[in-house]
């Protein structure tokens, strides 16, 4: 996984695919005071993998499942022969 701006993360998952997480609506609507510390982007910049999930320094993560199913398909850049 990386960082790649705002609340975006790009994650490669086990099936092959590559898709970018964007995490502004969940955190910005996320009621449990745990992921409050996630709104500072320093904060969220600092993450860190563990079975797949992604997780942070407070004991916070997010699953891979759920984090694909928000994801957006990382586009493939195509090849133009000349």
């Amino acid at each position: 996984a990386a960082y790649i701006s705002d609340y975006k993360i790009q994650v490669h998952f086990d099936n092959g695919e590559t898709r970018i997480v964007d995490l502004e609506n969940f955190l910005m609507n996320e009621k449990r005071i745990v992921f409050h510390p996630h709104k500072d982007k320093k904060f969220f910049q600092d993450f860190f993998l563990d079975m797949g999930a992604i997780c942070w320094k407070n004991e916070t993560d997010l699953a891979p499942e759920f984090l694909y199913q928000i994801g957006r398909q990382y586009p493939k850049k195509k090849i133009i022969a000349e």
